[in-house]
């Protein structure tokens, strides 16, 4: 029995020591293959901007009303058809404002009549005065009686322009290019100058307007950038799911105030819409650019790793296979690419995935090329050796 038990103490100790020395064997095989992935630090233009949200807004609208009260007689335009300055959207019933016309230019012709008859005798006592057959006052009589006649033709001559205005008034035309909307009254109703709704408002789509706000932190690059060119600064409109550039138009307004409650500034930018992508109403995110960094350091955003002391990244070395860490300064980080200031140099290769495994002189093989099975088959057949 003692013999038996120290056999089997001795099979266990030596398979034990075996498996052990496997795993000592497997150990530095597993410090090697840190999977990581590496990317190259690019030289390239880098856009300047800052972004923000927006609302699209017509670049002009109009509340079309009657000028005068009267009967619509019938509309012009079709809902949401696009209308042109100029063009006829209405007619009020004229026949009211045709009789008063017609009155003051009856009126006219009397006053007239009754002018040239006391120029007439103007003429006469003018004559008369001179072979002593009439008196002075008698002149100066005449003569103030077609002074008061000329002030009486021109009246009416006033109030010929003034009826025929108003007769004007009884075709409602377009007063800008754009779009209209639905039809606010239909014909046969009395419209009213006064009425605050109006027949139809038309709003300017083509071009379109799009109003936005950022941090009052951005004011200084945005007046820098103004000054800096004589071009206005571009302004893009996307979706906002972000992906979809909906249009590229021109910064038309800074505000003259910051907002102190909001701690913002208001712009606009005006954008050709030919295609009526921008729409009243419409949220977009909108991106102002400031401005070019030619030949910058980038790396994608992932690169970038922070700690107490600041910014850094793993960077790989000349070998190929061991990594440092090395601080870096970091100018801007936008969609997904960070533009690198000082620490790195183009061409250099940098770890983007991965990190949290990595500590200075430790070697990575790429994630990629390790993944594939059959490079994982070679690694345990090589470790196992």
């Amino acid at each position: 029995m003692v013999a038996l038990i120290v056999l089997i103490g001795v099979t266990s100790w030596g398979l034990n020591h075996k498996v052990l020395a496997a795993d000592n064997k497997r150990a530095p095989a597993a410090a090697i293959a840190v999977k990581a992935t590496t990317t190259t630090v690019k030289q390239q233009n880098v856009p300047i901007y800052r972004a923000g949200i927006g609302t699209v807004t017509a670049a002009a609208s109009v509340t079309v009303k009657a000028r005068i009260d009267g009967q619509l007689d019938r509309v012009g335009f079709t809902e949401g058809q696009d209308v042109k300055a100029g063009q006829m959207l209405a007619r009020i019933d004229p026949r009211t404002l045709e009789a008063q016309l017609a009155q003051v230019v009856a009126q006219k012709a009397k006053d007239q009549a009754q002018l040239e008859n006391a120029r007439v005798d103007l003429q006469r006592y003018t004559s008369l005065i001179a072979e002593d057959a009439a008196t002075k006052q008698q002149l100066d009589t005449q003569t103030a009686l077609v002074a008061q006649l000329v002030a009486a033709v021109q009246t009416d001559n006033a109030q010929i322009n003034y009826a025929q205005v108003q007769l004007g008034f009884t075709t409602v035309n377009a007063p800008i290019s754009g779009r209209v909307g639905a039809r606010l009254v239909d014909p046969g109703n009395i419209v009213h100058a006064t009425d605050a709704n109006g027949l139809v408002v038309i709003n300017q789509i083509d071009p379109i307007a799009v109003v936005f706000t950022l941090p009052e932190d951005a004011f200084q690059d945005i007046n820098r950038a103004l000054n800096a060119s004589t071009r206005p600064p571009i302004v893009e409109a996307y979706s906002r799911e972000g992906n979809e550039l909906l249009g590229k138009g021109d910064l038309v307004l800074l505000n003259n105030q910051i907002d102190t409650t909001t701690g913002t500034v208001s712009l606009k930018g005006s954008f050709p819409n030919p295609r009526h992508m921008l729409w009243p109403g419409q949220y977009v995110n909108v991106r102002l650019l400031l401005g070019i960094r030619t030949q910058a350091l980038t790396v994608p955003a992932a690169v970038v790793q922070r700690s107490q002391d600041g910014s850094y990244a793993y960077v790989v070395d000349a070998d190929g296979k061991t990594v440092q860490s090395v601080p870096i300064q970091v100018a801007q980080i936008q969609d997904g690419l960070a533009v690198i200031d000082k620490g790195l140099t183009a061409g250099q290769r940098v770890v983007v995935d991965g990190q949290y495994k990595l500590k200075p002189g430790a070697t990575i093989v790429e994630a990629t090329h390790a993944a594939t099975p059959v490079d994982a088959a070679a690694a345990d057949v090589r470790a196992q050796k």
